[in-house]
């Protein structure tokens, strides 16, 4: 694409040289630059994308977007913010991909990954080429994108966005960071509808407050970026949004008078059961998920999909044809009697929700493994400590990803809130040897979760993503002991 044409609806401020230039890719990244690119130079919290120009000149790049001029005699594009040229030189560059799908975004702190999963499994049933953007990656049409961001950049989402498309995806669901739209990740991408889960102690390490945090998730529920939204009343943050919000919206909930909610909640080791009332259409919904957590999920997801015209007999048979979400509240074996599951859980909310789930069952003994990650909130470790102390009957404190901390500091945060309440636990260290040691504590009837990694693949320590999964490290200590 000529460069001319790639900047007709770019508001800059000087352009420094002709743009009759032929690009042929963009990138924020002055590693990957390769001939004819557009590199733009982006200005983040700990790094400046101006600081790597000449990198990405030495690789071939033919032009520049910037937010102050260079010394350089490649033409240069001057802007007042280059994160919001990056989202509308994106979306030029691949001819609006958004605008040729049916988009349904997902925000809050817990339940996005599984909500989302809930809804293409839906519209799978409904003969529906669905595609899917989230924490555990990019899934449509046998592709496959490993994960790196909750909500990808702008370059690359609009990238895959186009590739849907082309592959002749209709319905796309995805996973909207806090982050994603604090920095405007989304542009100016116009969902079909945006679905509310909930919001609870998550990233103040980032956000400093919880107001902040709030209003990042409420500044997604706005005409600019949604026609419809589906909230979560349970939840009090439904309220402030609520109130900002601009669009009509549907409301569910198990405990709040909603729209759409559930009665007859039945839980076994194998899954949920309840009826539901969706917008008067009464339905009893099967599920092989556990959690009262997740029948939540469930209505956030009916709603959605009954609001784009899926009949209420297909909702109910998509909600029972999910097995599982890796990752998350997912069996993973069982060692003398005793039951395993592996979580995501890295909140005290969601941490909670999911021993409070699993207590329902009534083990004869619950154990939690559980750490917290480095470089993150740190505010959030004692309180998680008190939390599994409170409900759980043992647990195992180990590391997560400590990234550039050191793991025992991790660990002693963490005992601080687990003192105040019990002297029911252990510390270990190493992950791998912590799972070993949980798993040979089980006896008939007890439950063991692992939570925190979830579907994850690496474990990061000190910048380098080391291959690691709960779930394989799981299976290779029940294979050794049976």
């Amino acid at each position: 694409m000529k460069l001319n044409e790639l900047i007709k609806g770019l508001n800059y401020l000087k352009i420094t040289k002709d743009t009759d230039i032929e690009i042929k890719n963009l990138t924020i990244n002055s590693k990957a630059v390769t001939p004819f690119d557009l590199f733009i130079c982006i200005t983040g919290k700990s790094t400046d994308g101006h600081n790597f120009y000449k990198e990405a000149l030495f690789n071939g790049a033919k032009a520049l977007v910037v937010e102050k001029e260079l010394d350089t005699e490649i033409c240069q594009i001057v802007v007042k913010d280059s994160r919001e040229a990056m989202n509308i030189l994106s979306e030029t560059f691949f001819d609006y991909p958004s605008k040729k799908l049916k988009m349904i975004g997902i925000t809050g702190t817990n339940g996005k990954t599984t909500t989302s999963y809930m809804i293409k499994s839906i519209l799978d049933t409904a003969g529906k080429k669905t595609g899917i953007i989230g924490t555990l990656g990019i899934y449509y049409s046998n592709k496959q994108i490993a994960p790196e961001l909750t909500t990808p950049d702008p370059i690359c989402l609009n990238k895959t966005l186009a590739d849907m498309v082309d592959s002749g995806v209709e319905y796309v669901v995805m996973e909207v960071s806090a982050h994603a739209i604090f920095y405007n990740k989304i542009g100016n991408i116009k969902f079909e509808i945006g679905i509310f889960t909930n919001l609870t102690q998550d990233h103040l390490d980032f956000f400093k407050t919880i107001d902040k945090y709030r209003e990042a998730k409420a500044s997604f529920f706005n005409k600019k970026h949604i026609k419809s939204a589906v909230m979560n009343f349970d939840d009090l943050s439904s309220q402030y949004i609520c109130e900002k919000c601009d669009v009509p919206y549907i409301s569910y909930g198990l405990k709040n008078p909603s729209d759409v909610f559930a009665i007859d909640i039945e839980q076994t080791i194998g899954g949920c059961s309840f009826v539901i009332n969706l917008l008067d259409d009464i339905k009893e919904i099967k599920m092989r998920l556990l959690g009262e957590f997740n029948v939540s999920n469930a209505l956030a997801a009916a709603t959605a999909c009954k609001l784009i015209g899926i009949e209420t007999d297909t909702i109910a048979e998509g909600i029972l044809n999910l097995k599982k979400v890796d990752g998350r509240l997912e069996y993973a074996g069982n060692f003398n009697g005793g039951d395993i599951f592996v979580d995501f859980a890295h909140t005290p909310d969601g941490l909670k929700k999911i021993l409070e789930s699993l207590r329902a069952l009534n083990p004869t003994k619950l154990i939690c493994l559980f750490g917290c990650g480095g470089n993150r909130d740190k505010l959030k470790r004692p309180i998680m400590g008190e939390i599994v102390g409170q409900n759980a009957d043992f647990s195992i404190v180990t590391s997560d990803n400590p990234r550039y901390e050191d793991p025992l500091d991790i660990i002693s945060d963490i005992e601080i809130g687990l003192r105040k309440v019990t002297k029911k636990y252990v510390t270990v260290q190493d992950r791998i040897s912590a799972i070993d040691y949980a798993i040979k504590l089980l006896t008939q009837g007890d439950i063991l979760v692992i939570s925190g990694k979830g579907g994850e693949n690496y474990q990061e320590i000190m910048g380098i993503k080391h291959t690691y999964n709960d779930n394989a490290v799981i299976n290779e200590i029940l294979y050794k002991l049976k």
